[in-house]
Order: structure tokens, then sequence, then C-alpha cells
């Protein structure tokens, strides 16, 4: 019996959640998506919890995006939306966590990975870490709005379009200058560095720790209410995202056309 794609463990305050396809760089499947969303209503149910942990499984990426393959079936404007939106819950959901969320980043974070570890509100890496949004080379494809404002509350404006631009993974040093990572820690002590600092905040005023996330949370909030449907259909309807899309499947570079 194979072991299942999300991990979810506790131990004393603190809980994990680990990502678990090692040999799909911990790529994310829609259950594994659904895992998250229901590893976060158990930490919220559960008053003995104190902070959440996320990781990967295999040392090699924290989470390198949503499993391309999913994406072979759009046909519609519809099919676009509703991923971008179930994306957003389940992000939301992560951000809405009442107990603090700490990202233990080794290897590459992309995409969607790269918006799971963001929306956490600490995150920790290694010397070899990457971090980034490479879209605009791989698939040609967006971000929804609220993922967009995510990264802008982090980077400003000018950062965010060189890393989307760019197309380029930061290394750990370009994440933590960019304010993307909190402090780089060497491989192997990175976990347990992780747990050092979840316990030193789980030893602290549980109600003080939820209303400051909670204070913070709803004021970027209030900054995203801003419609971007037309802008997802456009990049997820084009004839670029679907070359995209298949030139990852057959392990080719794509030939994007603007088109």
């Amino acid at each position: 019996m194979s072991e299942p794609e999300l991990l979810f463990e506790r131990e004393g305050p603190l809980a994990m959640v680990t990502f678990n396809r090692p040999e799909a760089r911990n790529a994310m499947t829609w259950a594994m998506y659904d895992g998250l969303v229901a590893a976060c209503e158990t930490v919220d149910s559960t008053p003995a919890v104190r902070v959440l942990i996320l990781r990967g499984a295999g040392g090699k990426a924290f989470v390198a995006g949503t499993d391309i393959s999913q994406f072979q079936s759009f046909r519609t404007p519809e099919d676009a939306l509703e991923y971008e939106r179930r994306l957003d819950r389940v992000i939301a959901r992560l951000e809405a966590v009442t107990k603090p969320t700490i990202a233990a980043i080794e290897g590459a974070t992309a995409g969607a990975g790269a918006v799971i570890a963001l929306a956490c509100d600490l995150r920790y890496c290694t010397p070899e870490s990457q971090l980034g949004v490479p879209i605009a080379r791989t698939l040609g494809n967006c971000l929804s709005i609220a993922n967009y404002a995510r990264l802008v509350d982090l980077l400003g404006p000018a950062r965010t379009k060189e890393l989307i631009f760019r197309a380029r993974l930061a290394t750990a040093t370009e994440a933590s200058h960019m304010g993307l990572v909190n402090e780089i820690v060497p491989a192997e002590r990175l976990y347990l560095h992780v747990q050092e600092v979840a316990r030193e905040i789980a030893s602290h005023a549980p109600i003080t720790l939820q209303v400051t996330k909670e204070a913070i949370r709803r004021l970027q909030v209030q900054r995203r209410a801003v419609d971007g449907d037309d802008l997802t259909v456009q990049a997820y309807m084009s004839e670029d995202f679907r070359e995209g899309v298949t030139a990852f499947v057959e392990k080719r570079k794509p030939e994007f056309r603007g088109r």
C-alpha cells in the first residue's frame, strides 16, 4: 500500500503537514489541496495545537507547483476560472488558520508551491533553496488577483514584476534580501530550527498571536477585492497556455507566439 500524498502529524503543540510526492517534486494534486484544507480545519478545531508547520518530502522540493498533467483537460473559460477560484479558496483557508504557520523550505518552491509558502506567516529555507513563479517561461498562464496581491504585499510592484517577467527562481540569498524568507538555515538543521521557532511561538499568548495574525490578514484582504476573471480567461484560453502544457508533458521547451 502506497503512502498518502499528504501526511498530517502531531507532536505536542505542533502540527506538521508534509507534501508527500517526492517522485514528482511534491507537485500538488487536487486530493492534496483538499487534504491541506482538511489539515487547516483540524488545526483550528484542536486547541492543543499552537503552530502549524508545512514541509515537502524528499529534500528536493517544498512544492513544485500544481501537477501540470491536470491542466490537459482544460477546454473552457470556466475550467480556468474554477481552477483559480479553487486555488484561491485553498490559499485563503491556509492564510486564515488562526494559529501561526511556518513553511520549512528545501529545494525548489515554484508556482502554486511558492503561493502556498507565501501564504504562511513565516518561511525558513536552506542555502540551496530556490523560490519563484516562472510561469512566463513554463506554462504561459497567470496568477489570480489575490495571489498577485500577496506577492505585491511582500515584494512591492517592481520586484513582483521582475520575479514574474524574468521567470526565474530566486536563490535563497536573493529571496532573503527580497523578504520572501525570514532566515536561511543549513539543510541539516532546517527542520530542527523550524521546530525550535515553532515551540518558542507556541509558548506565547495564543490570543495575542491570533488577534495579531487576523488583524494583518484583514488589512491585506481589503486590498484584494478586485475582479480579475477576464485576465484569467485571457491567459488560460490562449494558444500559448495550451502550448506550455503540451511542451511540459512532452518534456521540451515551449514556443510561445503571443496568441
